[in-house]
């Protein structure tokens, strides 16, 4: 059965590819989103204090500091 690449061409373009730095997030993953929306929830309803939870997506971004 014939090939549908020469080896010699393989991960040729990958490697090629430049790197991009990915975003940092800034929402919680929905599995700990929901668990503290839980947790709230919950302390609501036992009549409990809740403290106030400041979002992650209302944080001002930090400046980037110089490279020294």
């Amino acid at each position: 059965m014939p090939t549908h690449g020469s080896m010699t061409k393989a991960g040729k373009v990958r490697s090629a590819t430049p790197k991009i730095p990915s975003r940092p997030r800034r929402n919680l993953p929905p599995r700990q989103r929901n668990r503290r929306e839980y947790w709230v929830r919950k302390r609501k309803e036992a009549g409990l204090p809740v403290p106030t939870v400041v979002p992650p997506s209302s944080v001002p971004r930090k400046a980037k500091a110089a490279p020294s």
